[in-house]
């Protein structure tokens, strides 16, 4: 089979470095007490969406669709979610917005397959 390489935009490189790095800072937040006083639901769904977000950004880094598909997913769970805890962070919002969109804009050069 021939393998097709597909060059990762430099934009991209700098989302999911960023993605990573708040990932590292915010798995450890799953087992805080600040989460655990949220509910006995919310720190495994909270691991959950971290969790689909380390991934999503595993699947952008290496130019897979399915990795924006589920950036999507998770953000719009992560953010019902915080709405129905009233914890809604507009920054966050924000960061997550200017992430999907760089991603979606190099939604076409990404492959298919798994």
């Amino acid at each position: 089979m021939e393998s097709v390489i597909r060059k990762r935009p430099v934009v991209l490189s700098i989302v999911c470095v960023l993605g990573f790095i708040w990932i590292v800072f915010s798995f450890p937040a799953v087992f805080s007490p600040s989460v655990k006083k949220l509910g006995d639901w919310y720190p495994a769904l909270f691991g959950l969406i971290v969790a689909a977000s380390f991934i999503s950004y595993i699947g952008v880094w290496y130019m897979k669709r399915w990795g924006v598909n589920l950036y999507i997913i998770t953000f719009f769970v992560k953010e019902i979610i915080l709405i129905f805890i009233d914890d809604v962070n507009y920054v966050g919002i924000l960061f997550s917005v200017f992430f999907i969109s760089s991603m979606v804009s190099f939604y076409k050069r990404m492959d298919t397959n798994l």
